[in-house]
């Protein structure tokens, strides 16, 4: 008996006491209601006090407070999972809807999307994975398509340099070459000559002289490619002069190759004045046919800084004959300078002493500088040239009569 009192002892300190001590109660202020005295047998027990009382609802609290507490860990997980899965229904609800919403979210962005408080933030918050998701996608498209291309870039100069060292390729190559060098040749001896006047360094800037001698380094190379080539000469050429070292530093170990003439003497030295005809755009004769005979001579300089008459002035210095390309006689001039480059020059004259076609030869001026060539009858040319005037120049009718009437002959003038 003495043995059972002990132990109903032990369970009642273990279980009760702690909890009045968890709360900050004492022993002897427990509440009156529904209290549980112990028996005579404890009371008559001399380790004991005279009068413990117990609370049996607030047990019965810690109890089930204690069982809820394992039974939410055990609940925490599946609530969880269920509320992402959830998150995520909704997510697919607002894809097919048609809104913007991420392919691929974590599960840590769908956590931050719940904590969201309001739905307006939550739209913003996927909007913005959404935005993310689609640069990241970008960037890794130009990365691809940038790695595709210097693919493509490695492969190309592979295959060029495949195609360079086929033994067909450098045979074909080194045949042409040889054949132009051949025609060349014999234009030095049987050829009609094309004189480029190169006296006029001394009116140009050094950044002129080197667009001039780009203009004659394609001049001579379209030349070495004709049919029927003309014979190059330099006149007027000055060693160690700014034409000869801008053309030394092009040319390189070629510069002594050429098969042209180069020398200081003037062109009127070498050749007789009654051939020589100056071609220059401020000429009042207009050139209407090529002649196989003549021997041309073209200014070496860049137009754009020349004054006007400067090449005029020096043909009739020297008593030479001078001549113009007849431009407004073929072409509806537009607008711009009616000025060409050393290599359309060159372009122009071989394709007439080829084929002596204006229309043909004239396809060389860039067509920025004109509308059309003139071969339509005089009513459409002037109604062409009114609406040009009208719509690009802003002119009045007068003064597109005017134009009309210097630019064509009188028997073309408008009523």
């Amino acid at each position: 008996m003495q043995s059972a009192n002990m132990l109903l002892r032990k369970i009642v300190r273990s279980s009760v006491l702690p909890f009045a001590a968890q709360h900050g109660m004492k022993k002897d202020l427990f509440p009156l209601s529904r209290t549980l005295s112990l028996s005579l047998c404890l009371k008559q027990d001399k380790s004991c006090e005279p009068s413990e009382k117990l609370d049996l609802d607030e047990w019965k609290k810690v109890m089930k407070s204690g069982l809820q507490e394992e039974v939410s860990e055990m609940v925490s997980e599946p609530k969880e999972l269920s509320s992402l899965a959830a998150a995520r229904e909704t997510l697919e609800m607002w894809r097919l809807a048609g809104r913007a919403v991420p392919e691929n979210i974590s599960e840590e962005q769908l956590k931050t999307f719940m904590e969201c408080p309001s739905k307006s933030a939550k739209k913003k918050y996927v909007k913005f994975l959404y935005l993310k998701e689609l640069h990241k996608k970008n960037d890794k498209r130009k990365m691809e398509e940038k790695r595709e291309r210097r693919l493509e870039a490695q492969q190309q100069a592979s295959d060029t340099d495949e195609t360079k060292k086929s033994s067909f390729v450098c045979l074909w190559s080194s045949t042409m070459d040889k054949a132009y060098n051949w025609r060349a040749a014999q234009s030095m001896i049987f050829g009609q000559p094309l004189v480029f006047d190169m006296s006029y360094e001394k009116e140009m800037s050094l950044r002129e002289v080197s667009n001039t001698v780009r203009q004659i380094i394609l001049s001579e190379s379209c030349n070495r490619r004709s049919v029927d080539p003309f014979h190059i000469h330099f006149c007027n050429f000055k060693d160690d002069s700014l034409y000869h070292r801008e053309f030394i530093k092009q040319y390189r170990e070629a510069w002594g190759k050429l098969l042209i003439t180069v020398t200081d003497q003037c062109y009127t030295e070498i050749f007789p004045k009654d051939k020589l005809i100056y071609l220059t755009a401020d000429s009042p004769k207009v050139m209407k046919t090529f002649d196989h005979d003549k021997i041309y001579i073209v200014g070496s300089m860049v137009d754009k800084s020349i004054k006007t008459g400067v090449s005029l002035a020096r043909a009739k210095r020297l008593g030479l004959e001078t001549a113009a390309l007849p431009l407004e006689k073929y072409l509806l001039w537009s607008t711009g300078a009616k000025n060409l480059t050393l290599d359309q020059m060159m372009h122009i004259l071989l394709t007439l002493k080829d084929t002596a076609d204006w229309k043909k030869a004239l396809e060389f001026v860039p067509k920025r500088k004109y509308c059309g060539f003139v071969n339509k009858p005089v009513k459409e040319l002037k109604k062409t040239l009114d609406l040009i005037n009208t719509l690009k120049l802003g002119k009045r009718r007068e003064e597109v009569e005017k134009q009309f009437a210097k630019n064509y002959p009188k028997k073309y003038k408008l009523k």
